[in-house]
């Protein structure tokens, strides 16, 4: 049962799965056109990890003997370890994957070989291959963005204190703490982490014994197959089991909206880097030149990850259109599937893991914040909140404010720098008072409120932020 690991069953060939319906060979350029096995190449792990459960399976129904099964098992172990250590070779060709593995078990098991296929079509065998390969790649996005959050928590707790202007249509807002800034993106990743595993759990189903589209005609434990490869669950419906690609489109779903958030914190960061800005200086090893200008510090990993945000948000549009016309069960469209999916996950974890070392070395500039803090009259809606307190309706208290920044500005001063006199000049419900209010410090502290910005509530943030993040990960595992 070993020898080499020609591409022939004791030195033939192996011809097409269907050959036995045609009169001809398939055209060349079909078969090009076709092929799967330049991109599905991926995927021989699971598929192997499928084949052995449905080995076991046929085994239980008495398909197989115990030493036909045994053999077979031992021949798509050492299949594996062939292919992992890059001794086998997978001749280009072979339409798929599946072919392939199936074709170099034969060259060194023999005719049992050609059992494996038995109550198997290749409509639930790659169903389930996908299925398997995404529950294993969710896992390790799982991680990664685990990493991001803990991240950015790490992030904040250094900076807790750090002042930083709020900004609405990218104008001065209201005085925030760079921590509740850093505890925003922390929601977005964490909301990322709860939609992946929502979309694993439904990954989690298999399709195995569904056959082509209608079910098979054995005795096979869907159930007990299911169990040995870790799901706990079996499609319900034949023809919905081979034809759904609902598991691949959320997973898309999923990996657009991480990319939108990504390239959201990445726009920042290009923001903050940028000289009018000055809030962040980036890591050399984060960073690139010109090569023409020797003074340029470019912000280049946040730039592609902000372009590369539009190749999933592609991946996504492309599978659904797709699958929005399909009718059951089956149909070769399907095969486009993979290759979107495929660049999706090498997309983000390439992505995450640049952006989030790029992020940890970050240097920010609290001198350069509070600065930018003291302008743009910050305080203002505090004023405004100040003549509410003082029995002033809030439309005319909001009038009255804005004359007082009118007045400051052409003056050339801050809110802080005006006497009493001057702010008595626009409403004498002013008093000594108004001066407290508006220092930024005292402007933080009177956002006291649950999800607020008040120093006391971005620290109660922070412990529990670590709570959540521990919750809930036990399915990304160790690996």
């Amino acid at each position: 049962m070993t020898g080499g690991f020609g591409m022939a069953g004791r030195g033939e060939k192996m011809g097409k799965l269907w050959s036995g319906r045609f009169g001809k060979e398939t055209a060349r350029v079909v078969e090009e056109f076709q092929a799967s096995l330049p991109f599905d190449r991926r995927l021989y792990r699971e598929d192997i990890k499928g084949s052995l459960a449905h080995v076991a399976t046929l085994a239980k129904a008495g398909v197989l003997t115990p030493e036909e099964a045994a053999v077979l098992e031992r021949g798509l172990r050492e299949v594996e370890e062939d292919l992992a250590a890059g001794r086998a070779a997978l001749d280009p060709e072979l339409e798929d994957i599946h072919l392939a593995v199936e074709t170099l078990l034969t060259a060194k098991v023999g005719e049992v070989g050609k059992k494996l296929h038995t109550a198997r079509s290749r409509n639930d065998q790659v169903a389930l291959d996908f299925r398997l390969y995404l529950l294993r790649v969710e896992r390790e996005i799982g991680r990664a963005l685990h990493g991001l959050a803990a991240t950015l928590l790490d992030l904040a707790e250094a900076n807790r204190d750090v002042l930083l202007p709020g900004l609405t249509h990218l104008q001065p807002a209201q005085p925030i703490l760079l921590a509740h800034h850093l505890l925003a993106y922390f929601e977005m990743i964490l909301r990322d982490l709860e939609r992946l595993a929502d979309c694993h759990r439904r990954t989690a189903v298999s399709p195995l014994g569904s056959g082509a589209l209608a079910g098979v005609t054995y005795p096979l434990d869907r159930q007990a197959a299911a169990e040995a490869l870790g799901l706990p669950a079996i499609t319900k419906n034949s023809l919905d089991a081979v034809s759904d690609r609902d598991f691949a489109l959320e997973f898309l779903a999923f990996a657009a909206i991480a990319m939108v958030h990504l390239s959201r914190l990445a726009e920042e960061v290009i923001l903050w880097n940028s000289a009018p800005f000055g809030f962040v200086e980036l890591d050399d090893a984060f960073a690139t030149g010109s090569s023409i200008m020797p003074q340029k510090k470019n912000p280049d990993v946040a730039e592609l990850v902000r372009g590369k945000s539009g190749r999933v948000f592609g991946d996504l549009i492309a599978l659904l259109t797709v699958v929005k016309g399909l009718p059951l069960a089956y149909n070769k469209d399907l095969q486009e599937d993979k290759e979107r999916v495929f660049d999706a996950v090498d997309t983000l974890l390439g992505c995450l893991a640049a952006f989030t070392p790029m992020l940890a070395t970050l240097r920010f500039r609290a001198d350069r914040m509070a600065e930018a803090a003291r302008q743009g009259y910050l305080a203002a809606t505090d004023v405004a909140d100040y003549l509410v307190r003082q029995g002033v309706p809030f439309r005319d208290a909001h009038a009255v404010t804005g004359r007082v920044v009118r007045y400051a500005e052409e003056a050339g001063k801050s809110l802080e720098d005006l006497t009493l006199e001057e702010w008595q000049q626009f409403s004498p419900r002013f008093t000594a008072e108004v001066r407290e209010v508006v220092k930024l410090p005292a402007c933080l502290a009177a956002r006291d409120v649950a999800g607020g910005t008040a120093p006391r509530r971005v620290a109660q943030a922070l412990v529990e932020a670590r709570t959540r993040l521990a919750a809930g990960v036990s399915w990304l595992g160790n690996e």
